[in-house]
């Protein structure tokens, strides 16, 4: 990465002359920036340290708060006390999308307020509509220790927060976590400096739009955690650079067991990390944000035309435990094999190999029940792809080795699991395997991760990612729920897609969930299952369920194999924060949309206003008149439709529904 990145980009430039304003600057200034629609209100100035305010509609939604960059043997940011200069830039850009999560044309609209603070430091504001966001930028000539950054986030009084906060674990260092928590409704003022949270948080305060908070374009440098100050504010903390480490062959992790005092060395001429402020007047308005990607560099390579995407099989949350077949199931050849046959059967792109394939810590040595060479052949027969579970740190040690063998396999994606952390050291390890995939033109999905924080953008070979509490843990807790489930739309994915493994066909009420391995349990319905292929974002999709099951219900698995990944348009038609969600997104001339909701049953009019004219074929999966008895009820139904139609849609208690429509041919 460089200060000002050359690289080509994908854009379609609406303004090639961005109108320019020259500000002359006192210290005591106060400047603003207005959003395009006038919506969006930042104001900035210099009062011992820099210091912003947001107004939404000329309401203060976001009060005094501090920006700084503390570096080692320098002044800070804010020690001048004075901006020296201003520029204003009127910005309208257009992106196009890859591999679209939501959308593949994403409009960048903006206006853009640069302030010199003399000396090496620069601060960028960029007012959207939907958002603001800011990054420090400094332009030292050698390389600099950076000691701390200060990110303020201030609240209206009595705001509240939906905070994924991480659990305490007193043998470890603070700052290890698998980004894997509930999201927690808290009154912000609660919180103290010991509330520890991942990005994204999204705060709710008692009038006004709900605010999102993320990061974008994080690259050597750590991510930014959250902290309570027993007040309205929220406030940015940083894991130290690690300098000591040992391996947990246990956990299949790495602990960090000593942090130095700071927290990143660095070029010192660079940008840092966009901190990302989105503004959401109406809960649809929040799974539909995409400012994170907008904010991100673009591809880090030219030529991605070898990254494919799709849905693919895993055996892992399930254990293997096939049935109705005439072998032993398990860590085996003719397990693989059936898995491959049912991929192809049903429309999905590749499997997975999941942990057991190899040994752990040595990628070469393979399960002696596994022939590698049987089963690529197979599988290219088939033309199913196939995807390698690796764990971080033996990649590390055998990386250039373990990608030639699996680039010689033919092996198109890896995952790799149990970083655990996002210090400067973690991420910058995202963007090494990364980069070393993209040279062996193997995509790559990241679990025990951050989330994606705008990755996808400058590597479209990071096709998935998890950093989301997903469907593994009903193996072994109670912790997911519907409720949860509705609650990821509007907070994690604000950051990006997610890889939360959905599909399972076991389905159980709220009184007859159990955790069972081997036999899992999803609660809420079926159709609850099957609209998370539509409602959440990423472009590679994980079916977690049972094939042998799936074989037994073919109308249920050929419609959800035939779901895309990627989108052209999304729309959000029906939303409120943790209740319910209904997605509308569409691929060439087909829509497909998704509801779910959580334990409370809700009945809602589906509107096809948004449909072209012309006359659909839909396929409507929905939950059964027993669903609210027994989860997995549900009824598959065809009718046609078009843009004029409105039909009515019952969800049972943690139901859903999913609709496909195909355009007839005129």
């Amino acid at each position: 990465m460089k200060f000002f990145r050359m690289k080509l980009c994908k854009k379609l430039t609406l303004a090639l002359l961005p109108v320019l304003f020259f500000l002359s600057v006192r210290s005591a200034d106060t400047l603003q920036v207005i959003s395009p629609s006038g919506k969006v209100n930042v104001k900035i100035w210099m009062e011992k340290q820099l210091t912003y305010s947001i107004s939404y509609q000329n309401k203060t939604v976001m009060g005094p708060s501090r920006i700084d960059l503390i570096v080692e043997n320098h002044p800070s940011l804010s020690a001048s006390g004075i901006i020296t200069s201003a520029t204003k830039k009127e910005i309208n850009e257009q992106i196009v999308s890859p591999f679209p999560e939501k959308r593949r044309i994403i409009k960048d609209n903006y206006n853009l307020l640069s302030l010199d603070l003399g000396g090496p430091y620069r601060v960028e504001l960029r007012a959207y509509d939907d958002g603001v966001a800011y990054r420090i930028s400094t332009l030292f000539e050698d390389t600099i220790v950076i000691e701390n950054e200060l990110a303020e986030f201030s609240f209206p009084p009595h705001s509240s927060v939906y905070y994924p906060l991480m659990g305490k674990r007193p043998d470890w260092d603070r700052f290890h976590t698998s980004f894997e928590e509930n999201y927690l409704f808290k009154m912000m003022d609660s919180l103290n400096t010991a509330d520890l949270a991942y990005l994204p948080v999204l705060a709710v305060p008692e009038n006004g739009p709900k605010i999102g908070i993320a990061e974008s374009d994080l690259y050597d440098y750590p991510g930014m955690f959250l902290a309570g100050t027993g007040s309205g504010a929220l406030h940015g903390l940083f894991a130290g650079y690690p300098i000591a480490e040992q391996e947990m062959e246990e956990h299949n992790a790495t602990k960090v067991i000593e942090r130095a005092p700071y927290i990143a060395k660095t070029t010192g001429s660079r940008t840092y990390p966009w901190r990302v402020i989105i503004l959401a007047e109406n809960d649809k308005d929040l799974p539909d944000n995409d400012l994170v990607y907008r904010l991100a560099s673009p591809p880090a390579f030219n030529d991605y035309s070898w990254v494919k995407p799709g849905k693919i099989t895993d055996e892992w949350i399930i254990d293997i435990n096939l049935f109705n077949v005439p072998f032993r199931a398990g860590l085996n050849t003719a397990s693989y094999l059936y898995y491959i046959d049912f991929a192809k059967r049903f429309g999905f792109d590749r499997i997975m190999l999941d942990a057991g394939w190899s040994e752990t810590h040595d990628l070469f040595s393979i399960h002696p029940d596994i022939d590698m060479d049987t089963i690529i052949s197979y599988a290219r027969e088939k033309g199913v792809g196939i995807s390698l579970w690796t764990k971080s740190s033996t990649l590390e040690k055998q990386m250039e080795r373990a990608l030639k063998q699996f680039s010689d396999w033919g092996i198109g994606m890896i995952m790799v699991d149990f970083i655990d952390r996002n210090d400067q050291k973690a991420v910058n390890f995202f963007h090494r395997v990364a980069k070393a995939c993209a040279d062996h033109q193997i995509m790559v999905m990241f679990h025990g991760a951050f989330p994606t924080s705008g990755f996808n953008r400058t590597y479209p070979n990071d096709v998935a990612r998890e950093g989301v509490l997903g469907s593994e843990f009903n193996i072994w807790s109670d912790r997911v729920t519907p409720g949860h489930d509705l609650l990821l739309p509007f907070t994690r994915m604000l950051s990006g897609g997610f890889d939360y493994e959905p599909g399972l066909l076991n389905n159980a009420t709220k009184t007859g969930t159990r955790p069972v391995s081997g036999v899992v349990t999803s609660p809420g319905t079926r159709s609850h299952q099957l609209a998370m292929f539509v409602v959440y974002d990423s472009p590679t999709q994980i079916f977690s369920g049972n094939p042998s099951q799936g074989y037994m219900e073919p109308e249920f698995m050929e419609l959800l194999g035939s779901i895309p990944t990627l989108w052209d348009e999304t729309i959000i038609t029906h939303a409120k924060v943790g209740e319910y969600i209904v997605t509308a997104r569409n691929k060439g001339n087909d829509w497909y949309i998704g509801g779910m909701c959580d334990w409370n049953p809700v009945d809602l009019q589906i509107s096809f206003d948004f449909l072209d004219t012309g006359v659909y074929e839909a396929t409507i999966c929905k939950d059964g008149i027993n669903a609210d008895r027994y989860a997995a009820d549900y009824v598959i139904q065809n009718a046609s439709v078009s843009k004029n139609d409105v039909i009515d849609v019952h969800l049972a208690p943690g139901g859903g529904f999913l609709i496909k429509l195909i355009k007839k041919v005129q």
